[in-house]
């Protein structure tokens, strides 16, 4: 489970503008998950995980690549530079596309960055040839973001999402978003083929050990840090009614 955050445009915004004031945050993430300065993360994904993704998704040379939920961009750029693929990003905060925009530009990278949300990217039907959503889909996890990647996806695309799911989704003590997610379910649902839900152990010991240290930590007066240090509190003490998953599948040629 990641941190409690609101869900509405403007309380993100702000959030994404705290991280972009204060960078202590951004260190201890960095140094845990094994991120080089360029790649500025919005989620848990380390750089070893990084690279399972990527691998799953089978992008290819000029290949259209969507980040859904993409945040400050930081992962979605670094995928598509290593296969070569043109990516795509959409978030609902306008303050985490301001700042993927200007990522994207000292990177001299080419990628597009627009306002959109997980049910609707605003983008055409069959537009691109992989999707990648990494620790959203909790926040929109109702069949219309499914069916919203199924439409824009071409047939035979892939997609792979990474996320948290509760043990027992009937447990109160799990945040009631997580609980209301059933990966396999809505991918199934909105026609999606060849799907596979993994469980990643590894992944979850390199997120506990960041949630151990930054929960002991005094953060001060600084936002970035108290956010990082109240959702590392709040995780640890549900941290084993929950799995980290890799999710991967095909769009159908319906």
């Amino acid at each position: 489970m990641t941190e409690r955050r609101p869900v509405s445009a403007g309380d993100f915004d702000q959030w994404y503008a705290n991280m972009a004031g204060h960078a202590a945050a951004d260190e201890i993430k960095r140094r845990h998950l094994g991120l080089p300065p360029h790649v500025l993360s919005t989620s848990l994904l380390s750089w070893e995980a990084l690279a399972e993704v990527i691998d799953a998704l089978r992008l290819r040379s000029g290949d259209r690549l969507l980040d859904l939920a993409c945040g400050r961009g930081g992962y979605g750029l670094e995928m598509a530079s290593r296969a070569g693929a043109k990516l795509i990003g959409v978030d609902f905060s306008g303050e985490a596309i301001a700042q993927a925009t200007a990522l994207a530009k000292r990177l001299r990278a080419e990628a597009e960055f627009r306002l959109g949300d997980m049910a609707d990217t605003g983008l055409p039907a069959a537009s691109v040839d992989a999707i990648v959503c990494v620790d959203s889909i909790q926040f929109a996890p109702d069949v219309a973001s499914f069916q919203e990647m199924r439409r824009v996806l071409v047939p035979g695309g892939r997609l792979a999402i990474t996320t948290w799911e509760a043990l027992d989704r009937s447990d109160e003590r799990v945040a009631p978003l997580i609980r209301a997610l059933d990966t396999r379910s809505g991918l199934a649902d909105a026609g999606f083929v060849d799907i596979d839900v993994r469980e990643q152990p590894q992944w979850r010991s390199t997120e506990r050990a960041l949630w151990e240290e930054v929960a002991r930590l005094d953060p001060g007066d600084d936002p970035a840090l108290r956010s990082l240090h109240d959702g590392g509190v709040r995780v640890l003490s549900a941290f084993q009614l929950t799995r980290r998953i890799l999710a991967t599948a095909t769009a159908s040629w319906w």
